[in-house]
């Protein structure tokens, strides 16, 4: 390439890579994968140093990726908060070492440390006196964004660092750096509930932990399965090792990374870390790579930094686990809900040592937001025991050959006509005796959170659907041991069991019965406000929507989804079963009758800092002596516990002339 060329190409990739740290860090919204912008930084790197006259201070290359939101306070870093150098095989890692040795020759005879490189969000926590005061994101490395609020909703995450007895006390100011991540168990178990809901689902856990910490309701944070691993101390003590870091940071109390391994030379390191990649669809959270880094701290600083980089540490990437084939066919899975999820039919391809043959397509609207269309060559991707999923078309493959997608219009499984639900994504079969909806239904009905009939699994449930013995779930008390001996499996115990257990479950409370019926948006704890409220299921039956959502916690959608869960023909007609079985429990007189507990009838909400009390054990103080604790200030509030920094809620329940109460107000309530 001539100079002008070389000038061009060089702005060009700094251009496209300042709109990928946008994309990836203020919008967690990534357009390529990690794999393809490593490709672009790397170019990048190569050509500045081949072409110095061209550096340039607002170079990508010269700061770490990503600018503070605007929305967020800004936070200063004691330190710079450095991003790595990559290297992407043994080759890389060798270049690296001689470049550090040529340094100086102490690197010859240095320990390092080997340790996975999480992909999750950077966070810095300051701690002052041992207590948590304040959480940042990394932002660009000198500042990043205040997210203190949203940090202290994850649980692994310490709020007050333990004395722990035989081991030293927190210093009086300490500033630790760690990763914000979700479990892939937790991600996939997440992605369900909300695919059951109608909801949009999340293609990987490291953008969905960064969009749940980065926006504004601490509540959203807390509905989401973070976890906090801790790696580095940034300020507040010195140490002589990476290795003594950790057992500081465990001793502290914080959660650090299991079978980090110290290696004595570069070759162990470089053995280590290959062990590690091997082990990569072992791991319960997500790591793009290992890191490896000098032990020694006072030779690991005195190395320096080139640019954003430390000189003593570098990351060793994982091989991308992408992978593109073709879309041969896209497809939908009926939920229990009814709920109509797409997936990929791929021609098979090996991903990390997978055959893989179908992947998620998450929703419809995906599928329109990425224009994937049959026949596409796809970018397929896959971590650990997370279902693969499409990542999007490989567009520069089209032949003009493929097709646009088309919604089906009825369901695959009883070819009733789909229902789009206004406000949602999900397309909906509401058909109550769907075949597939009913073996999910049967399986919910009869799970431990509901009528808890143990036995009763998803096995057993498709066998008694496929046998055609069931065709709602109502009809599960009409089996007798006779039936189930018809099928194949039971023998004359298995099946009296079952029928035993059956019988059992008719003294499950009214709640369990109501979130046992599978009505879409209703879990748990709205099964046991309804129960609460209206006593037994014919009075819920009967209730209109004004009365449901004049029920604390109830808004017009979830309201909507009962009085049509109720309207249903066929519902009806299990209601009716289950009354003729004598399965109508009545709210139990113990569990309303509670006027004489001193905080009976009062609604609260819970804000700030308490100085005697956890946000959970102050819940379950008020809920024990008879109050409930609702998320939101609104007219039927009765009190708000404020504690320190308790921000809008307190403007809130001021506006609305609500009571606010510190620790001392409602001990007082209590004692009267």
């Amino acid at each position: 390439m001539g100079s002008a060329e070389v000038e061009l190409r060089i702005e060009n990739l700094r251009d496209q890579i300042r709109l990928h740290n946008y994309n990836y860090h203020v919008l967690d919204a990534p357009t390529i994968s990690d794999a393809e912008y490593d490709t672009l930084f790397h170019e990048l790197v190569v050509l500045e140093e081949k072409y110095p006259e061209y550096a340039s201070p607002d170079s990508p290359t010269q700061r770490v990726g990503g600018e503070v939101a605007e929305r967020f306070e800004r936070v200063p870093h004691p330190a710079p908060i450095l991003s790595l150098a990559n290297a992407f095989d043994e080759g890389d890692v060798y270049a690296w070492y001689d470049r550090i040795l040529k340094l100086d020759q102490r690197v010859g005879d240095a320990q390092f440390v080997v340790e996975p490189k999480l992909d999750g969000l950077t966070v810095v926590l300051r701690y002052e006196n041992g207590i948590f005061v304040q959480g940042a994101t990394r932002g660009n490395g000198e500042v990043g964004e205040d997210i203190t609020h949203n940090l202290r909703t994850v649980r692994s995450l310490p709020l007050k660092i333990p004395v722990v007895q035989g081991k030293q006390s927190a210093p009086d100011h300490l500033v630790v750096r760690g990763e914000a991540l979700i479990y892939l168990d937790d991600f996939a178990a997440l992605n369900a509930r909300l695919m059951e809901a109608g909801e949009k689902t999340y293609v990987n856990p490291r953008n969905t932990a960064s969009g749940a910490l980065r926006q504004l309701d601490p509540a959203l944070t807390a509905s989401r399965p973070i976890n906090f691993m801790c790696y580095a101390v940034i300020d507040g003590i010195e140490l002589e090792s990476q290795e003594a870091v950790l057992a500081f940071l465990i001793d502290m109390g914080f959660p650090v990374v299991e079978g980090v391994t110290i290696a004595e030379n570069i070759d162990d390191a470089v053995h280590s870390a290959n062990a590690w990649m091997e082990k990569r669809d072992e791991l319960s959270y997500e790591a793009d790579g290992v890191v490896i880094k000098i032990n020694n701290v006072s030779l690991y600083e005195s190395l320096g930094v080139v640019g954003k980089d430390p000189r003593a540490a570098v990351a060793y990437k994982f091989p991308a686990q992408i992978v593109t084939t073709k879309l041969e066919e896209i497809r939908v899975n009926v939920g229990r809900t009814g709920v109509i999820t797409p997936y990929a039919v791929l021609s098979p391809v090996e991903v990390g040592g997978v055959t893989v043959r179908q992947a998620t397509l998450h929703n419809f609207d995906f599928i329109d937001e990425k224009d994937i269309r049959v026949g596409d060559r796809v970018y397929i991707k896959r971590a650990g025991d997370v279902i693969p999923y499409v990542i999007g078309p490989v567009l520069d493959a089209r032949i003009g050959e493929e097709r646009l997608y088309s919604i089906p219009e009825t369901c695959p499984s009883c070819r009733s006509p789909l229902e789009k639900i206004e406000g949602e994504v999900g397309f909906y079969c509401v058909n109550a005796a769907c075949p597939t909806q009913l073996v999910r239904n049967l399986e919910h009905f009869a799970s431990r959170g509901a009528m808890d009939i143990e036995g009763l699994g998803i096995k057993i449930a498709e066998l008694l659907v496929t046998s055609e013995m069931i065709r709602d779930v109502a009809d599960i008390y009409q089996l007798t041991t006779s039936n189930l001996l018809e099928l194949e499996g039971f023998g004359e115990k298995k099946a009296e069991n079952l029928v035993e257990a059956i019988e059992r479950s008719k003294n499950q409370p009214l709640n369990r019965l109501i979130n046992a019926l599978g009505i879409r948006n209703v879990g748990e704890t709205v099964a046991m406000d309804l129960a609460t409220e209206f006593r037994d299921l014919g009075s819920l039956r009967k209730a209109s929507m004004q009365q449901l959502e004049e029920v604390e916690g109830i808004g017009p959608i979830v309201a909507g989804t009962i009085v049509d869960w109720m309207a249903q023909g066929s519902n009806q007609q299990v209601l009716q079963k289950l009354r003729g079985a004598g399965v109508w429990p009545i709210m139990a007189v113990e569990l309303l009758d509670q006027d004489e507990l001193p905080l009976h009838g009062l609604t609260f909400v819970l804000t700030g800092t308490l100085a005697s009390y956890t946000r959970q054990e102050a819940k379950t103080l008020i809920e024990s002596n008879g109050g409930k604790v609702t998320g939101s200030v609104s007219k039927k509030t009765d009190y708000l516990l404020a504690g320190e920094k308790a921000g809008s809620k307190q403007e809130k329940a001021e506006a609305l002339g609500v009571s606010i109460l510190n620790e001392s107000e409602l001990e007082a309530l209590l004692s009267r």
